[in-house]
């Protein structure tokens, strides 16, 4: 379809941007100057404390004597290690995200009968009303899967005869809801953007009742609808250790400011969304893999570690990959140490990224969250405990099980609405306050110039 809509033009753009930055400059002396803590860090690092929560424990320092030392991560959901609630699954040779989902909407482990149905209610749930994929989605593909979850959310509002109730018992039902249509929202917007935009053929297939939301998501997204057992349970711990990260990470922070005025669970969640799409956040493990590709063209020998810290080092000094001077997937805003997440995940990947003939880029990963940390020392003089995060082994995790770039923070996303949702209800049951940081003002007292008096 043409478009003609009328654009701005270069010039103008220029001419307009120009005229912001003549007005709009703030040096970065004036922060230090008001004691600013810049994106609610503390001057060590750490997060400046904005609420309590029941939900989540992100453990990767301690203060001693009023300095940060490092010590090994822990991710704790509800105080249960995370770690036991993935090694307890495993034993039990059964899946675990909608355990995990559970837990933290809960707060205790589910008996039996009462996982069993849960499953089942969420099964249930995973159909989107009538008509809302042909209306909301198909006729309106997007290119980014994210922004397309985010404006479905938001159009889900107009399909709840109760959607500004913000009573528990309907907040927990719309959490529910959400929590099992994000899914099949992500697997149609899939669809439709790969013929819309790639020119690919798209295929939708009826919602199987019984799978779990791993399984769900590859009988889905495949062509075949065909996954082994194996693959299934990776994805389940993909989903299990991105479900939560407490409740000052962006997009949870998000969820719950928004929840603090009193607006509708939609909103809410839209805006999480929102943020997770940005790459320093949620599409960081995107980035991971586009950096893996730069080290590839760039290093000849990926068993020469010499070669490879020698790539590093113009990574870190801005000459090379993207030339953001970034590492991707290393270093944590908490994490010091250890990346719980990061561990279990790579634990869990060994086999099947050999299987798949990915074993030369997982390897090739682990020197580079090896040697990463003594580059950046040696390049930044700066010795400071740096680790993996989850992202350096997700998005390859996601390219061994076959799945299109397309969906990697989408499947953040239809994990992490698990703790979105408990924040939410938490933060409008207990927070009783709207969230309203102070923000020092600097301009300079001007008077109102009549427009003749105008230079």
């Amino acid at each position: 379809m043409e478009d003609n809509r009328k654009r701005i033009s270069n010039s103008t753009l220029t001419s307009l941007c120009d005229e912001f930055k003549k007005n709009n400059r703030i040096d970065n002396s004036k922060y230090e100057q008001y004691e600013v803590k810049r994106g609610l860090r503390n001057p060590d690092g750490s997060g400046v404390v904005a609420g309590l929560t029941m939900i989540c424990n992100v453990h990767g320092y301690v203060m001693n004597e009023g300095e940060k030392s490092p010590v090994e991560g822990r991710l704790i959901y509800r105080g249960i290690d995370i770690r036991d609630i993935v090694d307890g699954c495993a034993n039990e040779n059964r899946f675990g995200f909608e355990e995990t989902v559970w837990l933290l909407l809960f707060g205790t482990l589910p008996t039996k009968e009462q996982l069993q149905g849960f499953c089942e209610l969420l099964s249930e749930c995973r159909e989107l009303p009538p008509y809302f994929a042909e209306d909301m989605i198909i006729k309106a593909p997007s290119p980014n899967i994210m922004n397309k979850l985010a404006r479905s959310v938001l159009a889900l509002y107009s399909y709840d005869d109760q959607a500004d109730d913000i009573t528990m018992e309907n907040m927990l039902r719309q959490s529910i809801e959400l929590i099992a249509m994000l899914p099949t929202i992500m697997a149609y917007a899939y669809q439709v953007k790969r013929r819309h935009y790639d020119k690919e053929s798209m295929y939708f297939h009826p919602m199987m009742p019984g799978l779990c939301t791993a399984e769900t998501i590859l009988h889905t997204i495949r062509a075949n609808t065909e996954f082994t057992v194996e693959e299934a349970r990776l994805l389940d711990l993909c989903l299990m250790l991105h479900a939560e990260h407490g409740g000052g990470n962006n997009s949870t922070f998000a969820a719950r400011v928004l929840s603090s005025s009193g607006t509708d669970t939609y909103s809410a969640i839209a805006a999480a969304i929102g943020s997770l799409k940005g790459p320093r956040h949620g599409g960081a493990n995107i980035k991971v893999l586009e950096m893996l590709d730069y080290i590839k063209e760039g290093v000849r020998d990926w068993e020469d570690e010499d070669e490879i810290v020698a790539f590093l080092t113009r990574l870190i000094n801005h000459e090379a990959g993207d030339c953001s001077g970034l590492v991707y997937g290393m270093g944590h805003a908490v994490y010091t140490q250890s990346d719980p997440r990061a561990m279990i995940l790579k634990e869990a990947a060994h086999g099947l990224v050999d299987s798949k003939g990915l074993g030369d880029e997982f390897h090739l990963l682990e020197k580079v969250e090896k040697l990463t940390p003594g580059v950046f020392a040696a390049v930044k003089g700066v010795n400071k405990a740096m680790c993996a995060n989850v992202d350096m082994y997700s998005g390859l995790v996601y390219r061994t099980l076959g799945i299109h770039e397309d969906l990697y923070t989408p499947l953040f996303a239809v994990a992490r609405m698990a703790g979105w949702c408990a924040h939410r209800i938490e933060e409008t049951m207990t927070g009783a306050r709207i969230i309203r940081p102070a923000y020092k003002a600097l301009a300079l007292p001007q008077k109102y110039l009549p427009m003749g008096e105008r230079g």
